[in-house]
């Protein structure tokens, strides 16, 4: 469990921060935001002190085992360490998340739009530099039809998304800076095209392979 060491630390600290803070939460806890920064949901002290922590301890048991069921586990011996550092990145921006939440039901003065903006961007910055490292597998990474059906395809597509999700994450994250709603809604637009590049790509990259011919296609 070593691998998950940090994600266990943010686990810990999520469910002290709700343990501390459940008893002076207001009878409605704000829990979301629009994209202007103004409310537009709420839940019970219960379920906003209760369901991010859940749901982190259920994402770590999934990703503990996923590395055992995965049809192409041996990639795991390849980007292991690339796998874990995505895991525990995800589950501490989710505790970030949980206690800023918590944190601004309590009165702290800060604008939680504006400070997910700079922490989602910069989990897209990562995952973009993560990405060429992460081997061809059924659970992480751009996996459409082609990229699974070609380690070629998938080595270039991810080689596209690295670029696509790193300049995405760097604009939501001036969006988080600048504080501006139309900035953030560019931002998320940056984050959405981000995502199909790379799986328009794939399928252009796997038509030009099956076109060309059998002696230089890969592994023939």
């Amino acid at each position: 469990m070593r691998k998950l060491s940090l994600g266990g630390v943010a686990f810990v600290v999520a469910v002290g921060f709700s343990i501390w803070a459940f008893p002076h939460l207001p009878e409605r806890v704000p829990t979301h935001w629009n994209i202007h920064g103004q409310v537009d949901g709420w839940s019970s002290p219960l379920a906003a002190a209760a369901i991010l922590p859940g749901v982190m301890l259920l994402l770590g048991m999934l990703f503990s085992v996923i590395p055992r069921i995965d049809p192409r586990r041996e990639s795991y011996q390849l980007h292991g360490g690339t796998y874990w550092t995505l895991v525990n990145a995800v589950l501490g921006f989710m505790a970030a998340v949980h206690v800023m939440v918590l944190g601004k039901a309590l009165g702290w003065n800060l604008d939680v739009t504006q400070v997910v903006a700079v922490a989602v961007g910069a989990l897209f910055v990562l995952m973009g530099n993560l990405m060429t490292r992460i081997r061809p597998n059924w659970f992480i990474g751009i996996r459409t039809p082609w990229t699974l059906s070609s380690d070629t395809v998938w080595r270039k597509t991810h080689r596209m998304g690295g670029v696509t999700f790193v300049l995405a994450g760097l604009v939501l994250m001036l969006a988080g800076v600048v504080g501006n709603g139309s900035m953030r809604i560019l931002g998320i637009a940056c984050i959405i095209v981000a995502s199909l590049v790379p799986v328009v790509y794939s399928w252009f990259i796997w038509k030009k392979e099956q076109e060309a011919p059998i002696s230089g296609r890969p592994g023939a």
